[in-house]
């Protein structure tokens, strides 16, 4: 299903399905008996091919060493890594544009560039028991204190927090009436791992609770400037939400190819499967909002590499998020359903991103969040101005 995109794009739509056909998918069902692990080895070479590819340097401004690829091209990266399941694509880090914007030089070269190149990883400490998904409502704190910050709370959901080596920690000040980023190296006194759920999926990245206690941080750590807010963290947000469309299109059209080939092969009273009109009919319904998720996805990323209004690319991410997310969990639902007995066995794809894709439609902001987001937007611009 082609749509069209610009040659830059293209081109790098063929290297990530390349890296992730050879790389990545050969290796899902030992990851999935595995709980998400592989042998350290196979992790190392995937990690040092995405890094020798130019993965981890897409966001990264040319000045600093990286590619700084439109956003449409990062789209077509993340959609095609987006087809393996097991979060394998995990296993490097991928600094953002925002983060040069807010870091001073000295964080960039202590913190961000190391990422680069593959010598950090960073985690984020934003989620709370209490607030959810309201960012703006947190209660962790970051007191002044001399030259330090003192910071308290608890985060959770603190998604690869096993292998981090710092932090992003956001915290109101209370001095300022508003919220700030810090960042905390893993192992400062006072960091205390509360709990490490399981999940549905099968990931090596665990997302446990932290608890933070009187830990201190010297004043350098804060990210940005007073009067900043929570602008880095809608940058965060906006990126993410786009990426979350980006790979639930890969996935749902994994999905339709694995299971329109199950279909044609599997013989049902003497005649593939797929000529039964209920299959064709679930094919067609999922083709169908594939088509209307990729178109959405990539013009969403187009509208950034434009520059449109930021306001409204924060509410195009958001519907990107919403209708793509949930686009891909009817498409997982009915590939299961299609695949029968074996769809619902672990070493089968239908059954791994039935699970998986489902924490799409809860994570950088629920469903509901998002309808709240575009439903204000809307309220308050009217269509045009969206």
């Amino acid at each position: 299903m082609k749509i069209q995109i610009s040659d830059d794009a293209r081109h790098w739509q063929t290297v990530a399905r390349t890296y992730a056909d050879e790389y990545l998918q050969p290796h899902e069902v030992d990851a999935e008996l595995n709980e998400g692990v592989l042998p350290k080895a196979i992790t190392k070479r995937n990690k040092s091919r995405a890094i020798e590819l130019g993965f981890s340097g897409i966001d990264v401004p040319k000045r600093y060493g990286g590619s700084e690829l439109p956003m449409e091209s990062q789209v077509a990266i993340w959609e095609q890594l987006g087809r393996v399941t097991n979060a394998l694509s995990w296993c490097f880090s991928e600094p953002q544009k925002w983060m040069f914007d807010a870091c001073t030089e000295e964080q960039i070269n202590e913190y961000v560039l190391p990422m680069m190149r593959g010598e950090k990883k960073d985690c984020y400490a934003i989620t709370e028991a209490g607030p959810g998904s309201d960012v703006a409502s947190l209660d962790a704190t970051a007191v002044r204190d001399g030259n330090d910050y003192i910071l308290n709370g608890e985060k959770w959901y603190v998604t690869s927090g096993n292998f981090a080596d710092f932090f992003w920690f956001q915290a109101q000040v209370p001095d300022e009436h508003e919220d700030a980023l810090f960042l905390v190296d893993q192992g400062t006194p006072g960091i205390e791992i509360t709990a490490t759920p399981k999940f549905s999926h099968s990931y090596a990245a665990h997302h446990p609770t932290y608890l933070f206690s009187n830990v201190r941080v010297p004043v350098t750590k804060r990210v940005g400037r007073a009067g900043d807010g929570m602008a880095y963290t809608h940058s965060w947000f906006r990126h993410e939400r786009l990426m979350i469309g980006a790979r639930s299109c890969g996935a749902a059209a994994r999905l339709i190819e694995d299971a329109m080939a199950f279909a044609n092969e599997r013989i049902i009273d003497g005649l593939p499967l797929s000529e039964k009109q209920i299959i064709q009919f679930m094919l067609a319904d999922s083709a169908t909002e594939l088509y209307a998720a990729r178109l959405m996805t990539y013009e969403a990323a187009r509208a950034s590499d434009r520059g449109e209004d930021v306001k409204a690319q924060h509410s195009r991410c958001s519907m990107v998020k919403l209708y793509v997310s949930e686009m891909a969990n009817r498409v997982a639902d009915r590939a299961v359903q299609i695949f029968g007995g074996r769809g619902y066995m672990r070493e089968n794809v239908a059954e791994r991103f039935f699970r998986e894709l489902r924490v799409d439609r809860i994570w950088e902001g629920t469903s509901e969040i998002q309808r709240l987001i575009i439903a204000r937007s809307l309220l308050k611009r009217g269509l045009d101005g969206m």
